[in-house]
């Protein structure tokens, strides 16, 4: 199945980043806005309370589903937003290693913020994404 998506790497910078510094999609292409894939299990309670690493796995299984539900997969996503409730660094190193982990080759441009507080009752972490698909 084709791909709207075009990941573009830039090599007029730093190649430091883990992920393309742009992407693009056909005028034809269906996008997909998500609202932020929260930690929250079926019930609605946060799961890995106190646990960065397994609240951003729990975001990225609720991402995939928001997507599947969608007609995409994480492969048809143009963007991500990382979201942290965390004044420290490496909290939001391991937040992103899930995610970058996740999305493997696709190495959708993204960004990755430490934040104060998120909406739900002990949540770390929220991912947002736009995604792009080609309908048949």
């Amino acid at each position: 199945m084709p791909r709207a998506v075009e990941l573009i790497r830039s090599a007029s910078l730093s190649d430091v980043a883990e992920y393309a510094y742009a992407a693009t999609a056909p005028a034809e292409a269906r996008l997909i806005f998500l609202a932020g894939a929260c930690p929250l299990d079926a019930d609605g309670a946060t799961v890995a309370v106190g646990d960065v690493a397994g609240q951003a796995a729990q975001a990225v299984a609720n991402l995939r589903t928001a997507l599947k539900d969608a007609g995409a997969t994480l492969q048809d996503v143009i963007s991500t937003r990382v979201l942290v409730a965390t004044h420290r660094q490496p909290d939001l190193v391991t937040a992103w290693e899930v995610v970058r982990d996740a999305f493997g080759d696709h190495d959708v441009p993204s960004t990755l913020m430490g934040v104060t507080v998120l909406g739900y009752h002990d949540q770390l972490v929220e991912i947002e994404a736009v995604a792009a698909v080609l309908d048949a």
